[in-house]
């Protein structure tokens, strides 16, 4: 499923080409907002398990079958994999260093999305999995509330809270599990303008 949340490029016409061949569903979501457009394809989906993913992300061979296998035992509520960056260009020195700082079971950098825990099968915080690369019970997203709305002026949507923040406090809070996959693994393009102290700043 795509959903096109305000695009003015041919966002729907490439959805469209795939339709019958993917079995894709095109999905147009007006109203403003990464939240708005996530909870569309929630309301849309008919399957026990969603899975979100942005546009810029390009995922391994064996992702889908990752993530439905880390499924399997009843307590898993959320999974996810390596993001691993695709750097548009080589990242300053200051960058370089900061991603290669040891978090958890490896390296994160949630300022970018990416993230590298290596290997394996294993439980993790819930707090390391992130929209770009999201897997979820449809029926804990529901009990959970879904992501925390916008909720704020279309010219002021840079500032939005971190939606995932709270599904995952709730995973935590309510005793279930969160799984990291190797195999769920994703590439997430990581571009210049990402990649100096102004945005970091803002």
């Amino acid at each position: 499923m795509v959903v096109d949340n305000g695009s003015t490029d041919d966002t729907r016409d490439v959805a469209k080409a795939y339709q019958s061949t993917l079995r894709l569903t095109y999905i147009y979501e007006p109203e403003p907002g990464l939240h708005a457009g996530r909870h569309a394809g929630m309301r849309a989906a008919s399957s026990d398990i969603l899975v979100f993913a942005d546009d810029d992300i390009v995922s391994g061979m064996c992702w889908l079958e990752s993530i439905l296998e880390s499924f399997s035992a009843p307590d898993v509520a959320l999974v996810g994999g390596n993001n691993l960056p695709l750097f548009e260009q080589q990242p300053p020195e200051w960058l370089a260093r900061w991603w290669e700082s040891p978090v958890s079971h490896g390296r994160a950098l949630s300022y970018l999305s990416i993230l590298d825990f290596g290997t394996g099968v294993f439980d993790i915080n819930p707090h390391y999995i992130w929209g770009c690369n999201f897997a979820i019970r449809r029926s804990v997203l529901s009990r959970a509330g879904g992501f925390h709305p916008d909720a704020l002026p279309r010219d002021r949507l840079k500032w939005r809270g971190d939606g995932e923040t709270h599904v995952s406090r709730w995973i935590m809070q309510n005793g279930l599990r969160a799984v990291f996959n190797s195999g769920a693994s994703i590439q997430h393009r990581v571009p210049a303008s990402r990649m100096t102290l102004s945005y970091f700043a803002e």
